[in-house]
């Protein structure tokens, strides 16, 4: 039983102005840490986003096939990359099968990616020797 006599307009059942301030600066500090963390994580989601196109891509459809003809080719990318396109030259670099691939990417706002590799196919036919 509390038996002093509570004095008039006083109350004991309420926070003091220093309480308050506290505790909004407690809460103004971790809704900014917090807001920091969401947007790291956001600029981090924008940048995995981006895709980079190189021409390996390109390399590795090549590779699937037995037989290789001198020349060039072009084409895109289809659905899988829209707005980049590939060129490739091939030409034969020994006469046992050995094959100079000359691969360019280009697209989008990137440089242009190369790429050159040695693929062997002794099943391709022979370059041809005069007329």
């Amino acid at each position: 039983m509390n038996l002093r006599p509570s004095s008039p307009g006083r109350t004991t059942d309420a926070f003091t102005l220093i309480e308050v301030m506290v505790a909004s600066a407690v809460l103004v500090i971790s809704l900014a840490s917090i807001l920091l963390i969401v947007s790291n994580g956001i600029r981090t989601a924008r940048i995995l986003d981006r895709v980079h196109v190189d021409a390996s891509s390109a390399a590795a459809e090549l590779s699937l096939t037995n037989r290789l003809e001198e020349g060039s080719d072009s084409g895109d990318f289809g659905d899988l990359h829209p707005g980049y396109v590939w060129s490739r030259q091939i030409s034969e670099a020994g006469t046992n099968g050995l094959f100079r691939v000359d691969f360019v990417v280009s697209g989008g706002n990137e440089a242009e990616s190369k790429l050159s590799i040695l693929l062997f196919r002794p099943a391709s036919a022979p370059r041809r020797l005069g007329p």
